[in-house]
């Protein structure tokens, strides 16, 4: 078997595994899940019914694709003194904490930031509301499906680190978005990537044969 053959195996072979993890396959939510993921979130603490209704009609629509969930957040100039919080530390090293849990969780299920930046200053637009001319930070985070967001958040564990998160944030909305699109989604630059790879190795051999 040749060079070149063999690259073509690996590239392939790798891309698979990696498409295979960065995509989901199982479709959407059934009726069963839905009905178990709201009886774990309505068993917390602290959970608005309002919030409840709003999370199961977002369970229930699901569509079985990654969504992004964008987020605007304004931190505490001091965070406040939940247990676990020592003082002098700021509000990013607090949030720090609740991405100790959260990083882990997300990246294990090709959940992943798509865009994270400062704010570069007040808000320029703003009609129907008050009180959010200044905020801190906005993201949007990929998550591979809605199952994998029922996984994170239902994780005893995401309980307690989200103390943290409220610690750190004066204010803060998200709301999900799907479907959505970006030009620069892994499976396609991977897929060039290893293309690119491919075919100059294919390229190579081919010039090693004519010399």
């Amino acid at each position: 078997m040749t060079k070149s053959k063999i690259t073509w195996i690996v590239l392939s072979l790798l891309y698979l595994l990696f498409f295979g993890w960065y995509t989901s396959f199982d479709g959407p939510l059934t009726a069963e899940e839905v009905e178990e993921a709201m009886a774990q979130f309505e068993g917390q603490e602290g959970r608005d019914p309002e919030m409840m209704k709003i999370l199961r009609d977002f369970l229930e629509s699901d569509t079985g694709d990654d969504f992004v969930m964008l987020n605007v957040i304004d931190l505490y100039e001091t965070p406040l003194q939940v247990e676990g919080v020592v003082a002098g530390e700021t509000s990013q090293q607090v949030l720090a904490k609740y991405m100790e849990y959260m990083t882990p969780a997300l990246f294990a299920r090709a959940c992943h930031p798509v865009f994270y930046g400062a704010a570069a200053g007040l808000a320029m637009e703003m009609f129907g509301v008050e009180g959010i001319r200044s905020w801190t930070v906005g993201a949007g985070m990929r998550y591979r499906s809605r199952r994998d967001l029922v996984e994170i958040a239902s994780n005893p564990a995401f309980q307690g680190a989200h103390e943290f998160k409220i610690a750190s944030m004066r204010k803060t909305f998200a709301f999900p978005v799907d479907p959505w699109f970006h030009l620069g989604d892994p499976r396609f630059v991977l897929a060039l990537f290893f293309l690119i790879i491919g075919l100059t190795t294919s390229l190579l051999g081919a010039r090693a044969k004519l010399a």
